[in-house]
């Protein structure tokens, strides 16, 4: 059964401002009904400010007034669809030790996906166009241990992040679109 956010702050609201009986209150909120009763006590949860599940909307107006008129009744939490968010795409943190890993990354996708536009490598790697440009033209400061490895293998993105940007690529490329790109080692 789901249970309220925050129950004891509920319980203790529902306690001062209701007139539900202790086992109302302790199965709506999930919590023990001797626990309802310290609370009312006030021997527990001395301090929690009481949170209004009405105006969160976990339950009606009505609702607490039908089973504050009937013993037997059961307060019913009222489940909302909670709506996803779009993460939001941007600079993402780059831990140090897998820093020195891009340019082996880069190196792989020129390798592999030369339809990619910088763009796209910048975004699905996290490098600046400037050092796409010097792993391809093998003037990177560190040209000569630069070896090709798989960016999901690297773990700088994921395989539906790369198999995306491969997809995107290739009407651009004028190529055939393909199945989806399956690359783990290398």
């Amino acid at each position: 059964m789901a249970l309220p956010l925050m129950p004891k702050a509920t319980a203790v609201w529902l306690v001062e401002n209701t007139t539900l009986t202790f086992e109302q209150i302790a199965e709506f909120c999930g919590v023990h009904p001797l626990e309802v009763q310290a609370i009312a006590d006030g021997e527990v949860a001395i301090g929690i400010v009481g949170l209004d599940p009405v105006a969160n909307g976990q339950v009606t107006r009505e609702e607490i007034q039908r089973c504050e008129g009937d013993d037997s009744g059961r307060l019913r939490l009222h489940v909302t669809q909670a709506v996803a968010q779009n993460k939001l795409k941007g600079a993402r943190y780059t831990p140090v030790s897998k820093r020195q890993d891009k340019p082996d990354a880069i190196a792989w996708l020129l390798k592999h996906h030369p339809e990619l536009s910088d763009a796209q490598l910048c975004k699905l790697i996290g490098t600046t166009k400037d050092t796409i440009a010097k792993v391809r033209d093998r003037s990177h400061w560190n040209a000569a241990n630069i070896k090709p490895r798989n960016p999901v293998t690297l773990g700088l993105c994921t395989e539906p992040d790369l198999e995306k940007a491969v997809i995107i690529a290739q009407p651009r490329a004028g190529a055939q679109p393909a199945a989806p790109v399956t690359h783990y080692s290398e």
